[in-house]
C-alpha cells in the first residue's frame, strides 16, 4: 500500500512536468495545439488514480517537504493526494483539455493567442496545488494564483472599460475573502506553530475561524453579499468563462469548504452560515437567471445558483453530495458556455435571446447539446445532474432540516427548469428573430469534439461519481414515494412556470422600458448600494475622527496644555528656596530694565 500512495504523488509531480513543459522549453508546433496536447497527456495519466480506486487499489496520504523550521514554527509544503483530489484533477484536466480545443478555433484570430494558451494553462497549475494542498501554504499559493490569474483572463480585452471594471471588480471582492483566508492562516500559525491541515483539523475551532472561512469561501464562490463580480465576469472571453465558472474558480470556494468540513461540523453556527447563505444565493441567483435576457448571463446565474445548492449542501453536513454535484456541473455548465460562444458567434455577437430563435435549423449540433445540458442541469431522470441534485434534495427531506430551507431548495429547482426551457425556447424553437443569418460553423472537429465530449459526460458520469464517492452517514434503506417525486415534481412545477411565461411574452415587450420583469435584474447590483454607503459612512467617520482628534485637539486643547505645563515647570524651577537664586534673578531682570532705553 505504501507503494501505491507514493505513486500517487510521483504522478502529481508528473502531471506538474507535462503541463508545464510547454512554458518551460520552446515546441516545435504552435503553442496552442502543444498546451493543449499537453493537457490531454496529463488528463490521460490522471484516471490512474480514480482507476485504481475503483479496483480497490488506492491508498491516500500525503508528503511533506519542510520549508521553514524553527524552535516553535513549522511552515511545511504538503501534497495532499485522497479521493477528492484524484477525482477532480482528472475532471478539471478534461474540462480544460475540451476547452484549450474549442478556444484553438474561437481565439484564432487574436493576436495574443499563445499568451492567453499560456494563462489558461498557468491558471490550471494554481487549481491542482489548490485542490492538492495539504497545508495553508499550497492552499493560499493556489488560491493566490487562481485569483491572480481570472484578473488577467476576464481583462482580456482590457482595452474595453467594461472588461477592465469587469476584472477589477473580481479583484475587489476577492479580496474581502483573502482577508478572512490570512486571518484564519494567522490563527492556525499562532495556535498550532503548523500550517499543516492535518494538525488544524485535530484541533477544535472557534467560531470567527471558521466565520472568516467561510467569507473566503463565499468570495470566491460568488455567494450571497459577494456575489456581484461572477455576472461581470461574462466580460471575458467565452472559454474562459467556461473554464473559470465551471471547474476551477468558482468551486473552489466549495472544495475549501469540504476539506475543513471536520471542523465545520463540530460547530452548529458554521453549519446554520453556510445553509442560509446557500439558500439565500441560489433562489436570488435564479429568479435573477428566469428575469435576465443575455445568453451568458442566464448561465452565469445558474452557476450562482448551482453554487448556492453546492453551499447548501455543506450546510447540512453532506460535504460528499456537495463534491459530486460540484463535478457533474462541471461538465453540463462547460458545455453550455461552449455552446453559447458558439451561438453568439454564430449571429455576430448577438446576446439577447429575443433577438434569436430558429437556431436548431442552422446549428443542429449545439441545439442538441444546450438541450442535454441543460436537462443535466434541471435534474432530468438519469443525467448527471440527476445523481447528484436530486439526491441532495432527497436527503435533506429525509433528514431533520428547517422545513423552510427545504422549501426555499424546491423552488430553486423549479425555477431551474424554468429558465433552462425558456432559453431553449427563445434560441432554438421561436421563429427568427434576427436579421443576420446565421453562419454554419460546426463543422470545424475543433468544436464538434468538445462539445460531443461533454455532452457524453453531463450523461454518463453522474452513476460513477456518486459510487466513487462514498457517504459520511449509510443511506436510508427506505424512503416515501412523495420523497423520490419531490424533485420531479418541482421540475414540473418549472416547466409550468416556463410555459406561463413563454406564452405570455410579446415581442412588443422588447421595446417597452417599464415592464421591470425584462429588464437587467437587481441581484446583480443590490450590494452596491450597501457598498457605497459603508463606504461613505466609514470615510465620513475617519475624516471627521482625524478632524476632531488629531487637527483640533492637537492645535486646541492640547497645545494650551501643553503651553500652561512648560510654563508652570519653569516657575517652578525658581522656586527653589535660594537666595542666592533669587538675588540672581533680580540682578538679571534690573540690567534688562536699566538697558532697554539705551537700545
Amino acid at each position: 500500500m505504501e507503494l501505491w500512495h507514493h505513486l500517487n504523488t510521483l504522478l502529481l509531480l508528473t502531471l506538474f512536468v507535462i503541463t508545464g513543459y510547454p512554458l518551460i522549453f520552446k515546441p516545435k508546433k504552435p503553442l496552442p495545439m502543444t498546451i493543449k496536447k499537453a493537457v490531454e497527456w496529463a488528463f490521460y495519466i490522471s484516471t490512474i488514480p480514480p482507476i485504481c480506486l475503483i479496483m480497490g487499489l488506492a491508498n491516500y496520504g500525503s508528503d511533506t517537504w519542510t520549508w521553514i523550521s524553527t524552535g516553535s514554527l513549522n511552515i511545511n509544503i504538503t501534497l495532499q493526494t485522497d479521493q477528492y483530489s484524484a477525482i477532480f484533477i482528472s475532471i478539471a484536466l478534461f474540462v480544460t483539455w475540451n476547452i484549450l480545443q474549442f478556444s484553438i478555433w474561437y481565439m484564432n484570430h487574436d493576436p495574443k493567442i499563445n499568451t492567453f494558451f499560456k494563462f489558461i494553462l498557468i491558471f490550471l497549475m494554481a487549481m491542482i496545488i489548490l485542490v492538492t494542498a495539504g497545508s495553508m501554504l499550497n492552499l493560499f499559493i493556489g488560491w493566490e494564483g487562481v485569483g491572480l490569474l481570472s484578473f488577467l483572463l476576464i481583462g482580456w480585452y482590457h482595452a474595453r472599460s467594461q472588461a477592465a471594471s469587469a476584472a477589477m471588480q473580481a479583484v475587489m471582492y476577492n479580496r474581502i475573502g483573502d482577508i478572512g483566508f490570512l486571518l484564519a492562516f494567522c490563527w492556525m500559525m499562532k495556535n498550532s506553530s503548523s500550517a499543516d491541515l492535518t494538525i488544524a483539523l485535530s484541533t477544535t475551532p472557534t467560531t470567527p475561524l471558521l466565520l472568516a472561512l467561510i467569507t473566503a469561501a463565499a468570495s470566491k464562490s460568488a455567494q450571497f453579499t459577494l456575489h456581484p463580480w461572477l455576472a461581470s465576469a461574462m466580460e471575458g472571453p467565452t472559454p474562459v468563462s467556461a473554464l473559470l465558472h465551471s471547474s476551477t474558480m468558482v468551486v473552489a470556494g466549495v472544495f475549501l469548504l469540504i476539506r475543513i468540513q471536520p471542523l465545520l461540523q463540530q460547530n452548529k453556527m458554521a453549519l446554520l452560515t453556510c445553509l442560509c447563505l446557500g439558500t439565500t444565493t441560489s433562489t436570488l441567483a435564479a429568479i435573477a437567471a428566469v428575469k435576465q435576457m443575455d445568453i451568458k448571463k442566464i448561465i452565469a446565474y445558474s452557476t450562482s445558483s448551482q453554487l448556492g445548492l453546492m453551499m447548501t449542501a455543506i450546510g447540512m453536513n453532506l460535504p460528499h453530495l456537495a463534491f459530486t454535484h460540484m463535478c457533474t456541473h462541471a461538465f453540463f455548465k462547460a458545455l453550455l458556455f461552449l455552446c453559447s460562444g458558439i451561438i453568439i458567434h454564430a449571429l455576430e455577437n448577438e446576446q439577447d435571446i429575443r433577438k434569436m430563435g430558429g437556431l436548431h435549423y442552422s446549428l443542429p449540433l449545439t441545439s442538441s447539446c444546450v438541450t442535454i445540458a441543460s436537462l443535466a442541469l434541471v435534474g432530468f431522470p438519469f443525467m448527471a445532474g440527476f445523481f447528484s441534485k436530486d439526491t441532495i434534495i432527497e436527503t435533506m427531506l429525509s433528514s431533520h432540516t428547517n422545513f423552510l430551507a427545504i422549501t426555499i431548495t424546491l423552488l430553486t429547482t423549479s425555477l431551474s427548469a424554468a429558465y433552462s426551457i425558456r432559453l431553449i425556447f427563445f434560441s432554438f424553437l421561436l421563429h427568427p428573430q434576427s436579421p443576420n443569418t446565421p453562419q454554419p460553423i460546426e463543422d470545424s472537429p475543433l468544436i464538434a469534439y468538445p462539445l460531443m465530449r461533454l455532452a457524453l459526460g453531463s450523461v454518463m458520469v453522474g452513476p460513477t461519481i456518486l459510487q466513487l464517492i462514498p457517504p459520511n452517514h449509510p443511506p436510508s434503506t427506505t424512503i416515501p414515494i412523495f420523497i423520490k417525486l419531490a424533485t420531479l415534481l418541482s421540475t414540473t412545477l418549472g416547466l409550468l412556470l416556463a410555459y406561463d411565461l413563454i406564452m405570455y411574452w410579446k415581442p412588443t415587450l422588447f421595446h417597452s422600458t417599464k415592464n421591470h420583469l425584462f429588464q437587467e435584474s437587481y441581484y446583480e447590483f443590490m450590494m452596491h448600494p450597501l457598498l457605497k454607503t459603508s463606504t461613505l459612512l466609514a470615510a465620513s467617520f475617519i475624516t471627521s475622527h482625524l478632524l476632531e482628534h488629531i487637527i483640533l485637539l492637537t492645535f486646541g486643547p492640547k497645545l494650551l496644555k501643553r503651553s500652561n505645563l512648560i510654563l508652570f515647570h519653569l516657575m517652578n524651577i525658581t522656586h527653589t528656596g535660594l537666595i542666592k537664586l533669587y538675588m540672581t534673578t533680580l540682578l538679571i531682570f534690573l540690567s534688562i530694565i536699566l538697558l532697554f532705553p539705551l537700545v
